[in-house]
This record gives C-alpha cells, sequence and structure tokens, in this order.
C-alpha cells in the first residue's frame, strides 16, 4: 500500500506559516548552487519516491505562478512539475498547471486519497496545505510528517500542529545549511 507523507517546512517552535501567510523563513539557499550536497541529494532521494502530489486549493494558488515556470529549480524543479498532481477544493473547476498536465480536482480529498493508497505506485506527497493535511490526520490517512525545521523562530504565526498529536519518532537529520528533517510516523 502506498503511504501518505506530509512535508511541511518550519520553524524551530513549530510555525508553518507566517502571520501573514507567509513562508520566509524557508532559506533561498536550500536549492541553490551553493546548498549543502549531503540535504540536496536528500531531497533529491525523496522526490525519487513519490509520484502525485496534492496539494490544498491555497497551496495550489501560491504555487501555479511559479513552479511551472521554475527553471532555476533545476532537477528539483523538473521532478516537482512531472508529478501527478491533485488539487482539494470545492470551488475550483480545474487546476492548470503550465505546460505540465492539469491536476485534478477534488471535492473529497480523504476518499481520493483512499482510492490512490489502494492504487499501484510510489508514495504520495501531501505539500503544505495545512487545513487538508489536519482532515486527512483527522481521517486516519496520513502515515509519515516530515518537517523541514528552519534555523530560526517566528513566535507567531500558524503552528503545524494545534492539538495533541502523538507521534513516533523515524529519523532526524542535520545538515551544514542549519535544516533539520524530522521524520515521524502517526501513531494510529
Amino acid at each position: 500500500m502506498r503511504k501518505l507523507i506530509v512535508q511541511q517546512w518550519v520553524t524551530v517552535d513549530n510555525i508553518a506559516a507566517e502571520e501573514d501567510g507567509g513562508l520566509g523563513f524557508v532559506s533561498g539557499e536550500a536549492f541553490s548552487e551553493d546548498s549543502d550536497p549531503a540535504f540536496k541529494d536528500d531531497v533529491m532521494a525523496f522526490i525519487d519516491t513519490v509520484d502525485t502530489m496534492i496539494l490544498g486549493a491555497t497551496t495550489y494558488n501560491q504555487s501555479k505562478g511559479y513552479w511551472p515556470y521554475a527553471e532555476d529549480q533545476g532537477e528539483y524543479g523538473e521532478k516537482l512539475n512531472s508529478l501527478t498532481k491533485y488539487v482539494a477544493s470545492t470551488t475550483l473547476e480545474e487546476a492548470p498547471w503550465g505546460e505540465f498536465p492539469a491536476a485534478t480536482v477534488t471535492t473529497d480529498p480523504a476518499a481520493t486519497v483512499r482510492e490512490l493508497k489502494q492504487q499501484d505506485g510510489k508514495d504520495l506527497w501531501l505539500w503544505g496545505s495545512l487545513s487538508l493535511m489536519r482532515s486527512l490526520i483527522d481521517a486516519g490517512l496520513v502515515d509519515e510528517v516530515r518537517m523541514m525545521v528552519s534555523p530560526c523562530s517566528r513566535g507567531r504565526g500558524t503552528r503545524l500542529f494545534e492539538d495533541s498529536r502523538d507521534l513516533h519518532a523515524v529519523e532526524a537529520t542535520a545538515y551544514g545549511n542549519g535544516i533539520v528533517i524530522l521524520r515521524y510516523e502517526i501513531k494510529k
């Protein structure tokens, strides 16, 4: 069975979105030519384990104007853009993704994820989309949370977890660029 893996950028104080909704704490160096080679290798290894990306409508709207045209992201951008995409939305009728195949819009993301998990293929990747993440955790569909921790704090903003969650540590890896990737399984 395929797994649903959530990936979120967070600060050390558990902020996943700044007060304005932005991600200014995500280092621009994260995917630059000067980035820590071990970090880049691990990020590229992860994207090779997935073939489907799940996005909420807000994350989709924030991403559709940049990622399909992000030639500066090199191989990472190419792989991200080539993934099959689903957008959870009750208002969108279509979800174009530049010159790449459009995302499929789903009004019932839990049912869609249940169906996708039963199909053959690589794992599923939920990118950003905090409200969607929380609803899929509540539905028992999230298998792993992968936090990419930026070496900073913000004090205020939207927290990744706003309720009580029991997690099982899988792996913690620190990189020379100050980023730490923490992997947790959701206890069910």
